[in-house]
Formats: structure tokens, sequence, C-alpha cells
């Protein structure tokens, strides 16, 4: 499909009557709901994953800073981290079924995460996603979308879906932002207006920092081969983070419950921000091969799950009939009027939180508390291959009318049903 014809598509879907009512269904079946709508409309042209359906930003509006130069609440706002954290279940899904449409689902998601990475000239930069003219992109990125990237094209890699050439372009491409990301110590580049500033600290002393810095050393030496990375890994492992009393695997043995005096409302409303965490510390639990590592990572499985396993009941209050205004959807309108020029990341901050109320209406903020931490709850405890996993995981996804929902974090319902077992 062409670009025009899926604005066209977009724009048909805003204006579609919603869903009546949401029949029972298995958990296979909701999954199958919530995967058609996911690939009907909610993968842009080049395989990136849009947030929402709504009018993508224009190289001026990418130029400018519009809504805001972060790209915060834009349809482009979470390109790689979205499809980084969904090209895995993408992948377990082609290797259940079997079938080339699948296999090309999870090749065309790869191309995206290689696009997003390739549309500016600072090496390591991972654009949020791309614009009308596939090119245009916000110039701040953040750790939230660097990380996913990896995660997702090094499971990609051991798939058995790429060719011979394919490995080669990711791997080519894996190196240069591992050795661009190398000699920025861990922090994210910024680009255009931005350009020589950083957003976001894989080295920090939080759980989250540790745990993600650790799994993109020991995975570059998976994918590269080169013994340099491994010398790295285990550098870090035992190094104390500044302002930390612990080290690099110590701190992954604490879980998310580590991070809670500094990210607010984890376990309400930011299990999501926690599901690349979660799934590189399955993956390091199964490349280490020191028994004592092994345990520091399965711990950190366990309390993570614990703590979701807790929060996901949140599902119960999420109404499929609720008709709560999602203003984002015209997001000109609910954040045009505040527009300001940015010099600066503070500036930048301030502008994303000056929205019209009115407009923006209800439904994000219900989506976000009683659809999208719930799900991605229910992917924690997935990951960690929890007794109560299977059961966990029906009762979230088999809850939801997939048709009804406007934040594409129902992605989650597939990341979940796909870490279990088969």
């Amino acid at each position: 499909m062409n670009r025009r014809g899926f604005l066209l598509t977009s724009a048909a879907i805003l204006a579609a009557p919603a869903a009546i009512a949401q029949p029972a269904l298995t958990l296979e079946g909701a999954v199958e709901q919530a995967h058609a709508r996911l690939w009907r409309e909610r993968i842009d042209p080049y395989g990136v994953m849009l947030d929402y359906v709504g009018e993508l930003p224009t190289p001026e509006d990418t130029r400018l800073g519009r809504p805001n130069a972060i790209g915060w609440w834009s349809p482009i706002e979470n390109g790689p981290m979205f499809t980084g954290l969904y090209l895995p279940a993408a992948c377990e899904r082609a290797r259940r079924t079997g079938r080339e449409e699948d296999r090309a689902n999870a090749r065309r998601l790869s191309q995206g995460l290689l696009k997003c990475a390739s549309v500016s000239d600072v090496p390591g930069f991972i654009a949020r996603g791309v614009g009308t003219d596939g090119q245009c992109h916000y110039p701040l990125t953040s750790d939230d979308q660097t990380h996913p990237w990896f995660y997702g094209l090094s499971t990609y890699l051991k798939s058995g879906i790429p060719n011979a050439a394919e490995k080669k372009q990711i791997v080519a491409k894996m190196t240069e932002v591992g050795n661009a990301l190398q000699g920025y110590e861990w922090r994210p580049p910024c680009t255009g207006q931005f350009k020589g500033e950083f957003r976001g600290d894989f080295k920090g002393h939080l759980f989250r920092d540790a745990v993600r810095h650790l799994y993109m050393l020991r995975v570059m030496h998976q994918v590269t081969g080169d013994p340099i990375w491994l010398d790295r890994y285990r550098t870090a492992l035992v190094q104390k983070p500044e302002h930390s009393e612990k080290t690099r695997m110590e701190l992954c043995a604490e879980g998310y419950p580590f991070d809670r005096s500094a990210i607010a409302n984890i376990d309400s409303t930011q299990l999501w921000i926690y599901i690349g965490c979660q799934a590189s510390l399955a993956c390091l639990a199964v490349m280490e091969t020191d028994p004592k590592l092994v345990a520091y990572y399965r711990k950190g499985l366990d309390v993570n799950a614990a703590g979701a396993l807790a929060a996901i009941d949140a599902y119960k209050q999420f109404d499929n009939s609720d008709t709560k205004v999602f203003g984002h959807a015209n997001w000109r309108a609910v954040y045009g009027a505040a527009w300001f020029p940015q010099k600066t990341q503070a500036d930048a901050h301030k502008l994303s939180e000056m929205a019209d109320k009115a407009k923006a209406g209800e439904r994000k903020a219900h989506e976000r508390v009683y659809m999208r931490n719930p799900l991605a709850g229910a992917t924690l405890i997935a990951l960690a291959g929890h007794p109560q996993a299977r059961d966990a995981v029906t009762r979230v996804v088999t809850h939801y009318d997939y048709n009804r929902l406007n934040m594409s974090e129902f992605l989650f319902a597939e990341t979940a049903y796909y870490a279990l077992s088969a």
C-alpha cells in the first residue's frame, strides 16, 4: 500500500463506528483479534509501529518541533520501542504457525528498525519513527527507544527468518550503533538542532539501567563474536555505577521495586517500561553459564513477576463500552495553541505538558492505567515463566475488545501470549 493509501485508511478508521460489544473470546481468539487490528492499521509503510491512528507529522512539523521536539504525543512517539518489543513476539508467532505471511511480517518489522537507525547522519541515533516523507523525524530520541531496538533485532537474527544478506545488513548496523554508543559512554545521541546532546544514560544507578546495559554488551558479543564485547560485559558486571552501593549484577537481582523511589507509580502505570528489562533478564539467564549470575538474573525475573501479579487486576476496571473522548488522535488541536520554538530539551519537555485538556479527553489515561499496565504486567509474568503465567495472561488478555482500543499498547497482548511456553 502506498503512503497516500495508508493515510486514507487511517482517516477512514478514525471515522468508523465503534464495535458494539465484546464477545467472549478464548485466549487464542483474543490474540488473533489484537493481531488483526494491529496489522490492519498500526504498522506504517516502512515497518514501524505507530502509537495510534492519526495524522503523521510533516517535515515542517519535525523541523519546528510540533507538537514538541521530543515527538511525545505524536503518532510516531514510540516507533523503535514498540516495534522492538513486538518483533520477538512476531518471530515466535512465525515459528509456531510456519506461515510465510508471519515470516514476512517479522522481516518487515526488522527493516522498520533499521530504517529508524538510518535517517540521521549521527551514528547511533535511533529515530522515534518517520513522518509523511519517510525520512523526517524528531531530533530527540531516548534510552527507551534504543534498548528495544537492540532487543528486537538480536532476537530476529536468531529466529531463522533472515537470509544471509539480511543478517549481514543487521549485524553491520548493530555494530555501527553499538560502537557509537560505546564512544558516547552509552548515552543515546540526539540529532538536528540538538546534535551533540544526549537523552538518557544506560550507565546509571537504577535497576533498569544495569540490566539494559549488561544485556546490550552481552548481546553485542553474541551478534558480532568480537571478544571485546564480552570483556566489556564482564567488567560492567562487577562495577558499581556512580551513586550506587551495589554492582550491576547485584542490581539485576533487585528488580523494578528498586526503582520506585526514582520513578513514580511503577506498579500502577509504568510496568510497560520494564518489559524490555524483563526480556533482557530472561535472555541473560539463558546466555549466561555462571550459576551465580544466573541466580541473580532469575531472582530479578521472579521479583518483577511477583510485583506484576499484584498489579494486573486493574484490568477488571476497564469498561469495553466506555465512551470517553480520545482527543489525542487530533494532536494538532490538543497541542497546537501552546506551541512555541524550543531551544533546549527543557523547553521541549515544558511544551509537552501544555495541552488543551478539554480537547484531549480522558480516554488515553483510561487505557494507560486499565489496559496498558495490566497487559504489560502479564508480559512480565509470562517472561519469568511464573507458575501462574498462563492463568494471568488468559484473564487479562481475554478481557479487552481490541477493536475498540485507541492506543497501540494493546500490542502487549501478543508479547504476553508469545512469551508463554508454547
